[in-house]
């Protein structure tokens, strides 16, 4: 049988506003469990990134079931785990560690998460050739959920040219070569163009969340025929999907992805299966009460911040 109680937490820097705790605390009431989720903020500790891995030990030690890790400590949390999970291996960062017959095993949701989203959400969407916006931690998980669901062909934008190089160079080892290629922004009207074959743009970066308002690229490069994926959940119905809607763009919000990777996280924790289509509808309310109350702070990327 499997236990009813739990505690588990988040370990990151900047996460007070986090929506985290109140998504998971709500599935678990409705499933009759004791389940507290904590807040472990670097920021309010006063610590640096590096600490996770004495973070980790404590809460290993202190009776955790498990821990969900964001941005600054995805990479860094690696080489303090005994053992990763295949998707975690693969992406070479961590947001899930379980711990389970006396070992820390690290695990990424935020792959799976992205993937259930669009799975879900654009079911019918053309993945012959993706334009991904951000090569950043929730971008390399994006972007690998992309090229597992079929893409054909992925090219990666960011202003920081050797970080797009990077995460395109990995996934041509991982996938095959030819699957990615970098480019940066002065790129994306060549990229975008009707004429270019692009069938849909993921966007993979904090613009748009309440702290950084606005549209990602100019508004003149999308057209009808894009499908648009966005990965802010704070607030769900982003700037660039307002303007995608109105010229006739298919659209996912990012609250699909915050929702089944925590559906995913859950499940690790606990052994159970959460149920998603609640979550969704947790997300949607938890997101629109706190957007209200003026808390988005930063933590309002699905997969960055937790």
């Amino acid at each position: 049988m499997t236990q009813d109680s739990y505690l588990v937490g988040l370990i990151g820097s900047g996460i007070g506003p986090s929506l985290s705790p109140a998504l998971h605390e709500r599935e678990a009431d409705r499933q009759g469990l004791r389940y507290l989720y904590r807040l472990i903020d670097l920021d309010t500790l006063g610590a640096a990134p590096g600490a996770v891995g004495a973070l980790v030990r404590f809460a290993r030690t202190l009776g955790f079931d498990g821990l969900n890790i964001t941005h600054p400590c995805k990479q860094l949390v690696i080489e303090h785990l005994d053992a990763l999970a295949p998707q975690a291996e693969a992406l070479g960062a961590v947001n899930t560690v379980v711990f389970e017959d006396g070992r820390a095993v690290g695990h990424n949701t935020d792959v799976t998460g992205f993937a259930a989203s669009f799975a879900r959400g654009l079911p019918d969407a053309p993945l012959e050739k993706v334009v991904q916006l951000g090569a950043g931690g929730a971008g390399a998980a994006v972007a690998h959920a992309l090229l597992t669901l079929g893409a054909g062909h992925l090219t990666v934008v960011d202003a920081l040219p050797d970080r797009a190089a990077d995460l395109a160079a990995a996934l041509n080892g991982h996938f095959g070569a030819g699957r990615a290629a970098a480019a940066t922004p002065d790129a994306l009207p060549s990229l975008l163009s009707p004429r270019s074959g692009a069938d849909g743009i993921v966007h993979a970066t904090p613009t748009g969340m309440a702290a950084h308002p606005g549209l990602p690229l100019a508004a003149g490069l999308l057209h009808p025929g894009l499908w648009v994926a966005e990965v802010v959940y704070r607030p769900l119905d982003t700037e660039l999907l307002r303007t995608a809607r109105a010229l006739g763009c298919p659209t996912l919000d990012g609250g699909g992805m915050a929702v089944f990777q925590a559906v995913d996280a859950f499940r690790l924790f606990t052994g159970r299966e959460p149920d998603a289509i609640r979550m969704l509808a947790d997300i949607a309310e938890l997101a629109d009460a706190a957007d209200a109350a003026g808390t988005a702070g930063t933590a309002g990327t699905a997969g960055a911040r937790g």
